[in-house]
């Protein structure tokens, strides 16, 4: 089995969702449990650059991921948002939809908080995958792990993947299609 990329760094063990376009895998630095992205397999930097078919592909399976992840997360509603570009805040150039399951109490009711934390999370983004990838698959030329203020820290692959079979269970019935 080739290995699934997320730009360049192999996040295999991270999927728990394969369609026959896109895959959906556990976020190493959620916002909110159950914070999860929805990525197309081949690898471009703008939804512009996607096909219809992998358009359609991409937010289908954001909307059934997203039904799993309000459901099992008790969550009351989604956010759903795509940065489409470096000045929209993109910083890894593969094309991916965050998915969060919300609640009236995220960020102390002030839900519209949730935006300025996925700024800050795309802005960490590569650094934050180039330290936990393993050597093979770390992005060259892409420096450490920055320090910043905030307070979520990297989850480790155990955890990243422990919850990635966990998710998986809800998905056995969808088979990426040949």
């Amino acid at each position: 089995m080739s290995p699934i990329l997320f730009s360049t760094f192999d996040v295999t063990r991270q999927v728990f969702f394969q369609s026959r376009l896109c895959f959906g895998l556990v976020n190493l630095k959620p916002i909110v449990p159950g914070h999860i992205l929805v990525v197309p397999k081949r690898v471009v930097p703008r939804l512009a650059d996607l096909t219809r078919e992998e358009i359609t592909d991409l937010f289908g399976s954001a909307q059934r991921i997203g039904q799993v992840v309000e459901r099992e997360y008790k969550a009351e509603s989604l956010t759903v948002a795509c940065q489409d570009g470096p000045a929209a805040g993109q910083s890894v150039p593969h094309v991916h939809i965050h998915v969060l399951p919300r609640k009236w109490v995220d960020f102390g009711g002030n839900n519209d908080a949730v935006y300025p934390a996925l700024d800050e999370t795309e802005s960490s983004m590569l650094d934050d995958i180039a330290t936990t990838a393993p050597e093979p698959h770390k992005h060259r030329g892409r420096p450490q792990l920055k320090v910043d203020n905030e307070s979520r820290k990297p989850r480790t692959l155990e955890e990243m993947e422990e919850e990635a079979v966990w998710l998986k269970g809800f998905f056995k019935d969808d088979e990426p299609q040949a």
